[in-house]
């Protein structure tokens, strides 16, 4: 959502500029022979993450024995109908009604069943329902924006929904996100736990947006973005995309950044 700014002489610096600083990381990147898969904590393009990224050294703990299991829900704490989103208020919500749907696995490939996934995502307009998100797009009475379902035996999960809007942010002048929907994944045990945002095919922001382009490797950025499915769009009814996740291993669906809240917030 629209953050407060955090960056006074944001709207000095045009979408240009912060072209060639991207620009620059990625041909530093490209001569380099180390691969990075996760986003880099302090990219400087994504402005914020300069003040908010740690400045020590991490240390590796091992985890206490609780904290190798997560909590557990089960169809008694998540309801079937929480996983449409179109469906939790008096009408219709406005936009392109679609269905998310993909196979939640651990590196082995193993499915990772009746797991905890929830989704939070801005409306059709690019307007989150936050009292901190003042981007000028109307809110859709209709459409709240948050849904959880649990993953079935073979670690499936399945929403419908409204594909959301992009939106103005408050990093660089003129500055937009691409369109997104965050996902919260509990895995099996705390060191599992994701935080993500998955994208759309062919967007033509994504080479202009510096959260996106804050994962250097451009084979892991692609992990991000769903593809259109057509045997998963149904008849008159809505579109169908598909997207897999990955918990643990060498393919492991990049984090959102340690950085960014888990509100929404693009800050």
């Amino acid at each position: 959502m629209a953050p407060i700014d955090t960056n006074p002489d944001a709207a000095a610096v045009t979408q240009r500029d912060m072209d060639a600083e991207m620009a620059a990381i990625s041909a530093d990147y490209e001569r380099g022979d180390r691969e990075e898969t996760q986003p880099r904590l302090d990219y400087a393009p994504y402005r914020s993450s300069l003040m908010r990224h740690p400045t020590k050294d991490l240390h590796h703990a091992d985890p206490e024995s609780v904290e190798l299991w997560s909590p557990c829900f089960g169809p008694r704490d998540v309801h079937a109908l929480e996983s449409d989103l179109t469906i939790q208020h008096g009408g219709e919500p406005i936009g392109e009604r679609m269905v998310v749907t993909g196979r939640v696995v651990d590196g082995d490939g193993r499915p990772v069943r009746h797991q905890l996934v929830e989704v939070w995502q801005a409306n059709a307009g690019g307007r989150y329902i936050h009292k901190r998100d003042q981007h000028p797009a109307p809110v859709d009475p209709n459409f709240t924006g948050v849904g959880r379902c649990l993953t079935d035996d073979d670690g499936t999960y399945r929403f419908t929904t409204i594909k959301p809007g992009p939106y103005p942010w408050k990093n660089h002048r003129n500055a937009w996100r691409p369109a997104h929907i965050h996902f919260s994944l509990f895995g099996t045990d705390f060191t599992q736990r994701l935080v993500t945002q998955m994208y759309f095919p062919g967007d033509p922001l994504f080479a202009l947006d510096p959260i996106y382009q804050s994962i250097v490797d451009p084979r892991a950025r692609e992990r991000l973005v769903a593809s259109y499915d057509h045997d998963v769009t149904t008849h008159e009814w809505a579109t169908g995309y598909r997207w897999d996740i990955v918990l643990t291993g060498s393919h492991r669906t990049p984090l959102e950044s340690d950085t960014e809240p888990e509100t929404g917030d693009d800050a």
